[in-house]
């Protein structure tokens, strides 16, 4: 190749998720069915792009149920809500649309189920996540988070005997492995998830950095700031010893990140949509790509139902009365 010419490799998988698509479509059709303004609790997913978009559309995010109106339409985010905040929009009478990903409530669902057998919770995760704070608002006390591995050390449970791991979704896998490694140390009976709690989009965008990241001289993660899963990626990309920067948009990469490197790989977030990284394919192209190639990985046919309400046939506009099916053999992580 010659000097100064760039190639851009792709990582295969990135950007949406199931679980986003379907939080996304579920604001969407909440403000085809019932017009604007839709009420969104917390961003509906992290990315400033795709929250902009919907504000656009007729969507208002807020942090405070005292912001909603009376008898208004409310969308949970995908990041899932606690206990107290449920009961709380149900009893100001809000019409509650869920968006939590399904992987999510799966971790719900069985924080619950294990507390009535008088389990106790370590959750493995970054304090004031909103997952982690829907997740630990399962229950009224009981569950102790840990964010590495020398907070295994403070954990002071009543009792060990039943004693249960919960994971962030958006986490590493390798840093959640070596603090689940710490907990099962230090509490030898503890119980771990009977299937990984990190969700499969996770993993495969993880995946495919490791994939990605000896083949190229700088990998460029599309997210924004807040988005959990894609810092995680560009953290990934480091510790294998790739130069690595996240981007929010295409006018936030530096040409001097590009300076005499000759290929350049990109991914994105679960939580960025294909439009950005297209611009920033394009920004690279001017900046001296010629070419653009993806890498073999993991196609995702994953596909989660929407709530009941919102299930609208496209031929038809009529109501689907139906469950709608879960597609993919990845589904069920």
């Amino acid at each position: 190749m010659p000097p100064g010419e760039i190639d851009i490799v792709l990582a295969e998988p990135r950007g949406f998720c199931a679980g986003v698509d379907r939080a996304i479509e579920i604001v969407e059709r909440a403000l085809q069915k019932f017009g604007r303004p839709i009420y969104v609790r917390h961003e509906i997913v992290h990315n400033t792009y795709v929250v902009n978009d919907l504000k656009a559309k007729g969507a208002i995010f807020i942090e405070e149920l005292s912001d909603v109106p009376p008898g208004a339409t409310l969308v949970f985010s995908a990041h899932g809500v606690s206990r107290a905040v449920q009961q709380e929009a149900q009893a100001r009478g809000f019409s509650i649309f869920d968006a939590t990903c399904p992987l999510v409530t799966k971790v719900h669902v069985e924080v619950a189920k294990l507390a009535k057998e008088g389990y106790e919770f370590i959750m493995i995760g970054h304090k004031g996540h909103p997952e982690v704070e829907g997740t630990m608002g399962q229950l009224d006390h009981g569950i102790h988070l840990v964010e590495d591995v020398a907070d295994v050390a403070r954990v002071r449970p009543a009792q060990t005997a039943r004693l249960a791991v919960v994971t962030q979704t958006t986490l590493s896998v390798d840093d959640a492995a070596a603090i689940t490694a710490a907990v099962r140390a230090r509490f030898p009976q503890v119980r771990e998830p009977k299937q990984q709690d990190i969700c499969y989009a996770t993993q495969n965008r993880q995946d495919a950095v490791k994939l990605l990241s000896p083949q190229v001289d700088v990998v460029i993660v599309v997210g924004s700031p807040t988005s959990s899963n894609s810092n995680r990626l560009r953290e990934l990309a480091a510790r294998l010893g790739a130069e690595a920067y996240m981007v929010d948009n295409a006018d936030e990469l530096h040409p001097e990140w590009l300076a005499g490197k000759s290929r350049v790989g990109i991914t994105a977030g679960a939580s960025a949509p294909e439009v950005l990284v297209r611009a920033v394919i394009d920004r690279v192209k001017a900046l001296g790509a010629v070419s653009v190639r993806t890498l073999d990985g993991i196609r995702e046919t994953t596909k989660f139902p929407l709530p009941k309400g919102l299930r609208i046939d496209a031929a038809t506009g009529l109501e689907l009365t139906e469950r709608v099916p879960e597609t993919g053999s990845r589904g069920a992580h």
